[in-house]
């Protein structure tokens, strides 16, 4: 996991004041709801439901990738975090599906809507959301945390959007604009939870990184001084922000004292270059059996290399 902790914005204590205030607003959205006759506002409690469970489960999985490696889980604990991830966007999808059936259904059968109460409540969510996602903004960047952060931006842009619906509301007469406005966070609560699935699945199908391009990493491997071939390459993600690359690399039938120069540049420029620093570097001065996707080497007189 990748978290930079500072006192106030370390994950942990953002999260946990994140689920109280939360579940305090689900509570004020549900009531407010009920007695102002708003879907708008049910809707948004359901967001903030689906919030809640990706807060809480995000909490888990901070506790879980803190834990060491052992001997039955040598990664670690990193990928906690990223199912934890999909499970949150998988609700989103859920939370949205409903409320696209709900407000189909009060399309053809609007209901009278109290609209100054519609609007002093999201203004009220505005203010929560917007501050938990910029404390959530501070403390971390990984694809757990980035999950729990875009479920309270996508909360501020739809409270921000039931305001304005109240107003119009209060300005037209016309209760169908309340339906509307939920069919608009539905679609906002569906982007962002497609976004984080594809992204947790392209991790758990051990994809190429979120931002790195494999043909760039064998040209800069490549360009090191000493490095006559690359084949066999693999990177992938143990955790969102924890990358890892696997390679064969031809090298000269040189002394492992010397080969240590070029497997320290090689390492130095995935750092610098790609930020992967958990590697397995196979050297070979004799060519492949499978030039590409390599399994067995020709000769077992190569010399193997493994950093982590």
């Amino acid at each position: 996991m990748h978290a930079h902790v500072h006192g106030a914005s370390s994950p942990k204590r953002v999260l946990k004041v994140s689920l109280g205030v939360t579940l305090a607003y689900i509570l004020l959205l549900v009531v407010a709801g009920i007695r102002a006759h708003s879907l708008a506002l049910l809707s948004e409690a359901g967001h903030n439901l689906s919030d809640f469970l990706a807060l809480a489960l995000s909490l888990v999985a901070v506790y879980l990738q803190s834990r060491p490696a052992s001997a039955t889980k040598t990664y670690g604990y990193h990928r906690a975090g990223v199912l934890a991830a999909l499970v949150n966007a998988v609700s989103l999808v859920a939370v949205a599906f409903f409320i696209f059936y709900e407000a189909f259904r009060r399309l053809q059968h609007p209901e009278h809507v109290q609209a100054s109460v519609m609007m002093w409540v999201a203004a009220a969510g505005m203010l929560m959301n917007g501050a938990i996602a910029f404390l959530l903004y501070r403390s971390g960047g990984d694809v757990n945390i980035r999950s729990a952060l875009l479920h309270e931006v996508g909360d501020t842009l739809s409270t921000a959007a039931v305001i304005a619906g109240g107003w119009a509301i209060l300005a037209t007469g016309d209760y169908w604009i309340d339906s509307v406005l939920s069919l608009g966070i539905g679609v906002l609560i569906l982007w962002s939870g497609f976004g984080i699935v594809r992204e947790t699945l392209n991790i758990l199908l051990e994809g190429t990184p979120r931002g790195v391009k494999l043909e760039l990493v064998e040209n800069a491997i490549r360009a090191v001084e000493g490095v006559n071939d690359v084949h066999d390459l693999h990177v992938w993600s143990i955790g969102s922000e924890t990358h890892a690359l696997s390679c064969h690399i031809a090298i000269a039938d040189i002394p492992p004292s010397v080969s240590e120069r070029i497997l320290r540049d090689v390492k130095d420029c995935l750092h610098h270059g790609f930020r992967i620093d958990h590697t397995t570097i196979q050297f070979e001065h004799v060519e492949c059996e499978v030039a590409h996707g390599c399994i067995i080497p020709t000769s077992e007189s190569e010399a193997h290399h493994h950093s982590h």
